[in-house]
């Protein structure tokens, strides 16, 4: 434990942070720059004295549990964080389960592009962000409970549009080979996450296709590089399928464009005016 380091690196990260940005009033009196000590403390759920005595370069060894919050009180970035467990002695460990947390970029990425439908999926197959585009083309997400939003357990589980299996895309079948692949090898990158281990009891319970796949142990795992939805309002719309590994996060940006000049471009068009209100829907 470099002691030393530990102090000036916290304090100079308290230091850069302003009240407003942890919804704290900035006050008249304050000398300091940045946060006090005693709201970096309150924000890490630690004592005063404790916090104090860590930026002295008096403090003990800290835990993992209040590294964690350090990080969070903070705002450290990954970099960061992992910076400041190994001058606390206690080097990172894999993390415990999959990230859901979106990186602000990426979430720009995806606004930015509004001839294309784009998600960001997470290692476990949900739907942890997406854009108006996508919305449109599948189905609001932000109206779906967090399970809905899983596509590995709509594929094997339902729930169905219309009787349609994974919103009736020509590659279903695949898809759903390919995520049962890809699961495997996240179940093994992240042994003790009890979301991982639930889905695939889950998964594994109800459906006889993911027994089989499963049991198959592949990790093979083919990109599709074009598919077909059967959208309910605009028919059959053909994408390109384009995705983006996100290696720190252990995500994908998954994007879906039509060839130009094409029927599909056209109903790509149409649906970024429709959004996601039901047309079909009369009074």
């Amino acid at each position: 434990m470099d002691r030393r380091e530990l102090a000036d690196f916290l304090r100079s990260r308290r230091e850069r942070i302003t009240p407003a940005e942890v919804g704290l009033p900035a006050g008249t009196r304050r000398r300091t720059p940045g946060l006090r000590r005693e709201e970096a403390a309150q924000l890490a759920f630690i004592s005063t004295e404790y916090y104090t005595r860590l930026e002295q370069a008096r403090g003990p060894r800290p835990s993992r549990e209040v590294l964690a919050g350090l990080a969070r009180a903070l705002r450290l970035t990954d970099v960061e964080r992992d910076h400041l467990h190994h001058l606390a002695g206690a080097p990172p460990g894999p993390p415990a389960g999959p990230s859901r947390e979106v990186r602000q970029s990426i979430l720009d990425l995806l606004d930015r592009l509004p001839q294309a439908a784009a998600t960001v999926m997470s290692a476990t197959g949900e739907v942890i962000a997406w854009n108006d585009l996508a919305a449109a083309l599948m189905e609001d997400f932000s109206a779906l409970p967090r399970r809905d939003r899983n596509f590995v357990r709509r594929a094997f589980l339902g729930p169905h549009r219309q009787g349609q299996r994974l919103y009736g895309v020509s590659d279903v079948d695949r898809f759903a080979r390919n995520a049962a692949q890809r699961l495997r090898t996240v179940a093994a990158r992240y042994p003790d996450d009890p979301e991982v281990t639930e889905l695939v009891a889950e998964l594994r319970a109800g459906s006889a296709e993911f027994r089989e796949l499963w049991a198959s142990h592949d990790v093979r795992s083919e990109p599709t590089l074009r598919k077909t939805f059967q959208h309910p309002l605009v028919g059959p719309v053909t994408v390109n399928c384009d995705v983006l590994d996100i290696t720190d996060r252990d995500q994908q940006v998954v994007i879906y464009t039509a060839t130009p000049g094409s029927p599909s471009e056209e109903a790509l068009r149409l649906l970024s005016v429709i959004g996601t209100q039901r047309m079909d829907v009369t009074g």
